[in-house]
């Protein structure tokens, strides 16, 4: 049998992953993992407010509406960040996550300032490591380096 030669360089390497699975797939984890984070926020939103009291209507509303509400903006910043330039794409969703946090240290009783510290914590150390990320896989443009 006959073998091709590989090249100069050595073998070539895929530039891209494959993709293993069909959209209709991509479809469901694109709004099945916000709704499950969602329904996972809205329950530790509830949980930290009630601060282990019995469960009434109100908490359990309180937790439905806090879920709609992070399910909501969840999907929101995953369809128009990427539509950004790196740095506000990198922004964006640091804002989203240390908001979150700041929201649910809020509702354990904590103090206005030391919520604000710990989301603004929170939004720099997200913030780091998405445009360190985005920074070296894209160009100013916004485009993947291949």
């Amino acid at each position: 049998m006959t073998h091709a030669a590989p090249r100069r360089g050595g073998l070539v390497r895929p530039t891209r992953t494959p993709d293993v699975f069909d959209e209709r797939v991509h479809t469901a984890v694109r709004y099945g993992v916000p709704v499950a984070l969602g329904l996972l926020y809205g329950y530790w939103a509830a949980a930290n407010r009630r601060d282990g009291g019995p469960i009434t209507g109100w908490n359990l509303l309180f937790g439905f509406v806090t879920a709609l509400v992070f399910m909501v903006l969840c999907i929101a910043v995953a369809v128009f960040a990427p539509r950004l330039k790196r740095e506000l794409h990198s922004l964006t969703k640091s804002a989203f996550a240390g908001a979150a946090i700041a929201f649910l240290f809020d509702q354990s009783g904590a103090s206005v300032l030391e919520c604000v510290a710990l989301g603004i914590a929170v939004t720099a150390g997200v913030f780091a490591v998405f445009f360190y990320r985005y920074y070296t896989r894209e160009d100013a443009a916004g485009n993947r380096i291949r």
